[in-house]
């Protein structure tokens, strides 16, 4: 079985003092890291005091990372900046970062080249417009973008790699696709691992929902057969939703 990975994607959310109380609030009642990885995805500027005080059960992540390790690219993050703050994930290719960053699927992959080199595990976001689920042509969208995202990766490194099903028409909506739908998408996505590497690698990968996940939803997306986890958006701002989305990731393991 593989282990279920809950991860709050903060955004551009939380002050300094709001992330402390936030931080010390949840980190006594997280699962173990044994049973249930759950991941804050924070604002740069946030990472030394989180990273201080996130203890054994609780890690902290990057909302972005540049290619390169090292340049003139005023106002980005280099991996090895992140590795020297001890950040273990970073979210990759996000919606919003391809709609007001116009971020490419070959910039992804130059994104998820660099997260490796840096010991960082990726969680890789890919999904459709509501305009292609409306055209029928999420498989066609998501074999394009998982196909893109990892060309050149290894076998081994691809199984470290965290995929999160964010179809963009549920992204800050507070529409859900819902659980038989979510779990479609995820289960195809997995079939696409298994053509682009093997049976074998398809079954480690884990693959995420997210898109208006809450307390009232998750059980149910986390019963799914190919749903490993939840990237977690607005939700994740609550200690208490946080809190109880990230015990409810122990029903499945």
């Amino acid at each position: 079985m593989r282990k279920p990975i809950i991860a709050g994607n903060w955004k551009m959310f939380k002050t300094r003092d709001e992330a402390l109380y936030f931080i010390l609030q949840v980190s006594p009642l997280m699962p173990s890291i044994k049973e249930v990885d759950t991941v804050i995805l924070a604002q740069a500027p946030l990472f030394r005091c989180l990273v201080k005080r996130q203890g054994e059960n609780l890690r902290i992540g990057a909302q972005n990372i540049h290619f390169a390790d090292e340049g003139a690219y005023t106002g980005e993050l280099s991996g090895p900046l992140l590795q020297s703050y001890n950040i273990d994930y970073v979210v990759i290719g996000h919606s919003e970062r391809r709609k007001y960053f116009y971020e490419t699927d070959e910039l992804v992959n130059q994104k998820v080249v660099a997260a490796l080199r840096n010991q960082l595990i990726p969680i890789v976001c890919v999904g459709e417009l509501l305009e292609e689920r409306e055209n029928n042509t999420t498989h066609e969208v998501l074999h394009r973008q998982v196909t893109k995202a990892f060309a050149g990766i290894s076998e081994k490194d691809m199984k470290k790699i965290v995929i999160a099903y964010e179809p963009v028409w549920a992204i800050g909506t507070g529409k859900t696709a819902t659980a038989d739908v979510a779990d479609e998408a995820c289960g195809y996505i997995r079939s696409v691992i298994k053509e682009l590497y093997s049976e074998a690698v398809s079954q480690v990968v884990r693959i995420q929902y997210g898109g208006s996940v809450n307390p009232k939803n998750i059980d149910e997306l986390l019963s799914k057969e190919n749903i490993d986890g939840a990237l977690i958006g607005g939700a994740s701002l609550d200690p208490d939703q946080f809190v109880y989305m990230a015990n409810a990731a122990l029903k499945r393991k």
